[in-house]
Order: structure tokens, then C-alpha cells, then sequence
């Protein structure tokens, strides 16, 4: 008989399959060197930047409403940005579901889906902090 898997691991597995998020690249024929999520900083408008930046991906993310919140929906899109290259994403927003879907969706046992907009952006001028954050990450 096999061991079942731990608890400790199942929840992990719940955890990471709450939040999806897709990147669609602006321009597919520019690769840029995968980054790290703990390198990718958060704007909340364009002009927060403060630097020339390169527009390299729209995100979008979405999550179950029960099981995830606006952290979660960060984090993953943190994760798909820093694969296409990016060190930054300014964030578009945030679609929470109304108490009334939320309600419908429980019901109807269809859930209800939290949704996220952001666009990944590559800052020259922070590539070298980018890298520093990363080598420390490894």
C-alpha cells in the first residue's frame, strides 16, 4: 500500500491551482532572460515607473473568489511576468465578483471567479537590481 501524500503537500497543490494566469507578449520576437518573482515590483499606474520601461506582456488572472484573494492574484501574476523577462507590472485591476454571483455561484455550485488585469514591463535602468535580487533568490 502507498503512503498517501501529506496533508502539508495537498494543500500546496490546492493552493497553486486557485490562481491562473495567462501572458500574451507584445512582441513575441523580443526573449528576454527569465527573471524572478521576488524581483518584480508593483506600480499601481504607469507614471508610478518613474523610468523609460519596455511594455512586454499583458496579464490577466483569475481565481477562484472562495479559495484566493487580490495577494494571491499578485503573486501569480509576480510568477508569469518574471518568465517573460519582466522586473515590473503595473497593475490594471482587480474584478472582485458581486455578493450576488458569489451567492448564485454557491448555489448553483459553479463558484465565482475573482479576475486581475495587469501589463509586465521591463526597466531598463533596474536590470542590475533585478539581477542582485535574483542571484540572492538561488
Amino acid at each position: 500500500m502507498k503512503p498517501l501524500p501529506s496533508l502539508r503537500v495537498c494543500a500546496v497543490v490546492l493552493v497553486c491551482a486557485c490562481v491562473r494566469t495567462n501572458a500574451a507578449l507584445i512582441d513575441p520576437s523580443v526573449q528576454l532572460a527569465r527573471t524572478c518573482p521576488a524581483a518584480i515590483k508593483l506600480f499601481t499606474t504607469p507614471d508610478r515607473v518613474g523610468h523609460p520601461y519596455r511594455e512586454v506582456a499583458v496579464l490577466n488572472a483569475k481565481g477562484e473568489s472562495n479559495w484566493s484573494d487580490e495577494g494571491d492574484m499578485i503573486e501569480s501574476m509576480r510568477d508569469k511576468a518574471a518568465e517573460v523577462g519582466a522586473n515590473g507590472i503595473i497593475l490594471s485591476k482587480i474584478d472582485e465578483p458581486s455578493a450576488l454571483t458569489k451567492v448564485i455561484g454557491e448555489v448553483a455550485k459553479t463558484g465565482s471567479q475573482r479576475k486581475g488585469n495587469a501589463l509586465a514591463i521591463y526597466v531598463p535602468s533596474d536590470s542590475t537590481n533585478t539581477t542582485t535580487i535574483c542571484a540572492r533568490k538561488k
